[in-house]
């Protein structure tokens, strides 16, 4: 062919080799650039991080401090929401948590039917480190509502998993308890504009937040920190309080209540449920606080189920124990805080 070969000239065997190791290279950077995001965002399949906890469309969070909140305590990094969406999860669902709250929020829900007058601050759980707040906390204001109960979603000081140091439970911190102080006040000072009567406002938490509704139940003739505006003028006393699967309420022995949870004839009637079988709080926090209710004479109710875990929330399982909305409403009911 006009005395030109027909073959392409061989590429040189050390270019070939350059290039394999290019290419290998190039994958392995690829393959621990993907571990590592999976790691950043704490890992890819099981969970998805976002920026902080924002309420659903048509509800607004405010802050509940004007200014700094006191007894501020430094966090690691901005808060943040995470999804659960493999591992540990309720009744087979995802969950959210959020992590290093410093800046507390408030958010209402009113009633979407008929308005009983009745309101509920809801403390979401998480050891007081985390919040649940969909599980624990917007899931039981969707329930609330549809009640005719106005429903406060507190957001209150909590660092993150894990870190130091930590809200909660006081006199170990007094963040937790000096935003639900500052909660309650808002609350009764708002009662008129949210269609809320200011005698029927009662207290709801989950697991820590069940301790921080028996914790505000007992710590509210005096706030713990100085008076900031007119909200702080009113009570901070919750008319009821709904304690489920608490944390922290035992002293030194076994049986003996935490003495910081001083229980006397005003401490507000109570509802109390718990597992026994509940792995991560024994089912002696909530004996202790019915028999000091019951020996100070205030109203209590108290149901135990022999299963059901921790964390349920109001998700339904095959367990019993999560019909308790119902009995609650009931409660409700006999205490004259909703229609019977």
């Amino acid at each position: 062919m006009n005395g030109r070969s027909s073959t392409m000239p061989s590429q040189h065997p050390l270019r070939i080799m350059v290039r394999a190791a290019v290419s290998w290279s190039l994958m392995i950077a690829i393959r621990l650039l993907t571990v590592a995001l999976c790691v950043v965002f704490a890992s890819c399949d099981v969970s998805a991080q976002t920026s902080a906890w924002q309420p659903s469309p048509g509800h607004t969070q405010f802050p509940i401090w004007p200014g700094a909140a006191p007894d501020a305590q430094p966090v690691t990094g901005p808060e943040t929401s995470t999804r659960q969406e493999k591992d540990n999860l309720v009744a087979g669902r995802p969950w959210t948590y959020v992590e290093r709250v410093s800046r507390p929020t408030m958010t209402v829900y009113s009633p979407t039917g008929r308005n009983t007058g009745a309101a509920v601050v809801v403390f979401p759980g998480g050891g007081y480190w985390i919040l649940a707040m969909d599980l624990e906390g917007t899931e039981v204001c969707d329930w609330l509502t549809a009640k005719g109960i106005t429903c406060v979603l507190l957001k209150y000081r909590v660092p993150g998993n894990g870190r130091e140091p930590r809200s909660g439970p006081y006199p170990r911190s007094p963040m937790a308890l000096e935003d639900a102080q500052r909660t309650l006040g808002l609350v009764r000072l708002h009662a008129a504009e949210w269609h809320i009567d200011p005698h029927k406002i009662g207290v709801l938490g989950f697991s820590a937040g069940g301790h921080l509704a028996a914790a505000i139940s007992t710590h509210f003739e005096k706030r713990l920190y100085p008076m900031v505006d007119a909200a702080d003028k009113e009570s901070c006393r919750p008319d009821f309080a709904v304690v489920l699967y608490p944390g922290h309420m035992l002293g030194k022995t076994s049986f003996d209540l935490n003495p910081f949870i001083p229980v006397t004839g005003r401490t507000p009637p109570a509802f109390l449920l718990q597992a026994e079988d509940d792995p991560v709080d024994s089912v002696k926090n909530s004996l202790v606080y019915f028999a000091a209710l019951k020996k100070a004479g205030v109203p209590a109710e108290m149901h135990l189920y022999a299963q059901g875990g921790h964390a349920f929330g109001l998700r339904r399982t095959k367990f019993p124990v999560t019909a308790w909305p119902r009995l609650v409403e009931a409660w409700l009911g006999s205490i004259g805080m909703v229609p019977e």
